[in-house]
């Protein structure tokens, strides 16, 4: 067998060119052969099915690039659960934009590795300039932000403890019931005290149960507010928060993973004012920005705050190599290798630009409340309440939670919807996470009457198909 070729060099697009024809014939005839917004049949079925189809993975001799790449991509797109499907809406899973992906394509051909200039000259210094513009649309007045790029909302909220801890020691976080899970876990990480948590019975962070919580706990504290949870997507109360923290002495950092990029839209931005009050602040492109995951961000207000990070490896970051003018790149994560992730966030947001990136989030948001219109008017079905962002909550009239999770496992095993679950208010309730902006009000009604019929069924003692 010959020496495969490389996908680098200017030999390399050559060699791409027919392997990506390959690629992207699977990937329509796999999402032609699931037809639907998921894999039909449970975990059992479409790990047979997926078995069956890839065959041994590591065979004695290879079946060759294109057979490979046709059976693997083939049985990969048919057994997935598409977030482009406008009935694939459980999560805060993105349908990344084809821009973004093409990036991602060029990202990994040429592959650099972020941890020492020499091996991403080019990636290293657009990765300063994004992050620098990305800092500077959260803290606009600060003379010198600045960002890292993460892995997503779980990485930039460790980093965010992470700083806090080095800048005043064991500090003792304080967040509400409404935070996402990797807090407390990043505490428990970093040998923190577990976090303090205040309730936030309307969903939201309770201002005076945080006042109590400042005046009891002594520092040094570090509050940590959502704008976006992961349940119902609301915002908690930034001015407010930051208002308190400021007359306590403590810190604030504010997890944005989710409504972060609503700063781009001129109508929504709004919801998210008081960003820029904060220490640290957690942001996530894989989510309302579009992107192939990863492309998280930690935003700080002084370039300095980050210097905590600083790590020294001769062979990346020798002393006379940084002396010399080559930038030290081990600072801007924990990680050592890693992708340019920078490259996909960058072009899509040239292509696109500020106008283009709202009418994105506001398509997006308006069809939440188009969905949210189409439940009030169905009688059989409830809303929770309006959406804050692009999550809706809804359950049919009546119904116990029981019957809610029975409802939703039926959608994933018969292949027609991928719903969420969500407990708030004391009840479980079906969740859909907007984030196609291209989802039309003929799909959101589809997805109603899939829901209505599959509680008849239910009633009727059968499963509709």
């Amino acid at each position: 067998m010959p020496t495969p070729p490389l996908a680098g060099g200017t030999a390399g697009p050559t060699h791409l060119r027919p392997l990506l024809d390959t690629v992207l014939t699977a990937l329509h005839d796999g999402a032609a052969r699931r037809d639907g917004p998921l894999p039909a049949g449970g975990p059992d079925t479409v790990t047979h099915r997926t078995d069956r189809a890839t065959g041994p993975l590591i065979p004695d001799h290879g079946t060759g690039a294109h057979h490979a790449l046709r059976t693997l991509v083939t049985a990969l797109t048919e057994g997935a659960a598409d977030p482009a499907h406008p009935h694939c809406a459980a999560h805060l899973h993105t349908p990344p934009l084809a821009v973004a992906a093409a990036a991602d394509l060029a990202a990994s051909a040429l592959n650099p590795s972020m941890d020492s200039w020499d091996q991403a000259p080019a990636a290293s210094a657009l990765e300063a300039s994004l992050t620098a513009a990305l800092a500077a649309e959260i803290y606009p007045h600060a003379p010198h932000p600045d960002a890292l790029v993460t892995t997503g909302g779980t990485e930039a909220n460790q980093l965010a403890l992470l700083l806090a801890r080095e800048r005043h020691g064991p500090v003792q976080t304080i967040c509400a019931a409404n935070a996402h899970h990797s807090i407390g876990r990043a505490a428990w990480i970093l040998g923190l005290p577990a976090p303090v948590v205040i309730p936030a019975h309307t969903g939201t962070m309770d201002l005076p149960a945080l006042r109590e919580a400042l005046i009891r706990h002594e520092g040094p504290l570090l509050v940590t507010a959502t704008a976006g949870t992961t349940d119902t997507g609301h915002i908690d109360p930034l001015d407010a928060i930051a208002d308190l923290t400021a007359a306590h002495g403590a810190e604030l950092h504010i997890d944005a993973a989710y409504g972060g990029p609503l700063l781009f839209s001129p109508t929504h931005r709004h919801l998210v004012h008081g960003l820029q009050r904060a220490h640290s602040v957690t942001l996530d492109l894989h989510k309302l920005g579009w992107q192939p995951a990863s492309a998280g961000i930690l935003a700080v207000p002084h370039h300095q705050d980050l210097a905590v990070l600083h790590h020294h490896a001769p062979y990346l970051n020798a002393g006379d190599d940084t002396d010399a003018g080559l930038p030290d790149l081990l600072g801007r994560s924990l990680r050592t290798t890693r992708r340019p992730d920078a490259l996909k966030i960058a072009v899509t947001l040239q292509a696109l630009g500020r106008d283009g990136l709202a009418d994105l989030i506001d398509r997006t948001l308006a069809a939440a409340h188009q969905l949210a219109d189409l439940i009030t008017a169905t009688p059989h079905l409830e809303l929770y309440e309006r959406p804050t962002i692009s999550t809706v909550l809804f359950r049919p009239t009546g119904a116990d939670d029981t019957t809610v999770a029975t409802i939703r496992r039926t959608l994933l095993t018969r292949g027609h919807a991928v719903l969420g679950r969500a407990r708030t208010d004391h009840r479980l309730w079906l969740k859909a996470t907007l984030l196609n902006p291209h989802t039309t009000p003929e799909d959101l009604r589809r997805l109603t009457t899939l829901v209505t019929h599959a509680v008849t069924g239910l009633r009727e003692g059968s499963t509709p198909r």
